[in-house]
């Protein structure tokens, strides 16, 4: 027996048996070398960020004061590593994400690189965020139970749980949790109570964090479209808030209702309820309903780009939307 399990009295952990493997790891920790320099992490947003799905060694090397022979050293070190792939077409050689990696980039300027540069990143005790859970979150189910009679009570009760717990899991201010569950909760129950028949098409919109792109694209949808078309979004990995310059965008585009806006979780309810979902950099986490038609939008990541970059990605977004909207109410 061993000095620990003689002191504790208990048998050791086997946690050691559900590490990683040391090939694994291998190959893992010489990634993460290969992406240990400032330089190569810029570059990896520039292309991953590119509408065009892919960046020219030209372009890349505008983003720092060092010879082209130097860029296409960093390139060549994440090409190593199969983070990118390239393709040689006259005098340049073109970048872009490798497809089996493209799922790991995505988490890593999603939702790694925010979280270490924003102070507004910040955790919270778990009981600090859930003032009287029981409470509040009955009483508000309560009310919301009454607004949709043709739902069981229960039902309406488990939603307005799952929306608080969900979004307590990222909330920054205590006091905005329950008013923020209750719009989440109605925008659920609008969703499972949607009649299709009698009303406007539904577009969902997914990326990651749910704090960029997918909600400038939801809010032009529903300016251009003016009620024609209802235009919603979300995160399979919800941040806490939206990002400051695609929140200054959004006030642009929406006036006082952009204060309203927040990231929320992807639900299989508002897939369900959607007549097109699209996806922006999040890969395959929308579950597949028949029915629902799908489309997936490479524009550029707001998550690390300057603000003329966020503009120049609402502007991608925008003229998608237009041929959306026609599409739609055509």
């Amino acid at each position: 027996m061993s000095a620990s399990s003689t002191i504790t009295g208990d048998a050791c952990s086997p946690a050691a048996t559900h590490a990683i493997g040391l090939e694994a790891a291998s190959s893992v920790a010489a990634t993460l070398k290969a992406l240990s320099d400032p330089l190569r992490l810029r570059m990896l947003s520039a292309i991953a960020a590119d509408p065009r799905g892919e960046s020219c060694v030209c372009d890349l090397a505008e983003l720092a004061d060092v010879a082209q022979p130097t860029v296409s050293h960093h390139l060549k070190v994440l090409k190593d590593v199969d983070v990118l792939v390239s393709e040689r077409r006259g005098t340049w050689v073109w970048y872009r994400i490798n497809p089996s990696r493209r799922s790991a980039v995505t988490a890593l300027l999603d939702s790694f690189a925010p979280a270490s540069v924003a102070p507004w990143s910040v955790e919270a005790d778990d009981e600090e965020r859930r003032p009287d859970f029981d409470t509040r979150v009955t009483h508000l189910a309560e009310e919301l139970a009454a607004e949709v009679p043709e739902l069981d009570p229960h039902v309406v009760l488990t939603i307005v749980r799952e929306s608080y717990t969900a979004l307590a899991r990222t909330a920054r201010v205590t006091s905005a949790l329950v008013p923020l569950t209750e719009r989440f909760a109605r925008q659920r129950l609008a969703d499972l109570t949607r009649d299709r028949d009698f009303s406007v098409p539904h577009v969902l919109f997914v990326c990651v964090a749910n704090a960029g792109r997918s909600q400038l694209a939801a809010a032009l949808v529903n300016k251009l479209a003016a009620g024609k078309v209802v235009a919603r979004s979300a995160g399979s990995s919800p941040a806490d808030v939206i990002h400051p310059h695609v929140r200054s965008l959004l006030a642009e585009i929406e006036g006082d209702a952009a204060s309203d806006r927040f990231p929320k979780p992807l639900t299989d309810d508002a897939v369900r309820a959607a007549d097109v979902v699209i996806t922006m950099g999040c890969g395959d986490v929308c579950p597949i309903i028949p029915g629902v038609r799908y489309e997936d939008w490479a524009v550029g990541d707001p998550a690390l780009a300057s603000r003329e970059g966020v503009e120049a990605i609402r502007d991608d977004i925008s003229g998608r939307v237009r041929a959306l909207v026609d599409d739609l109410i055509s």
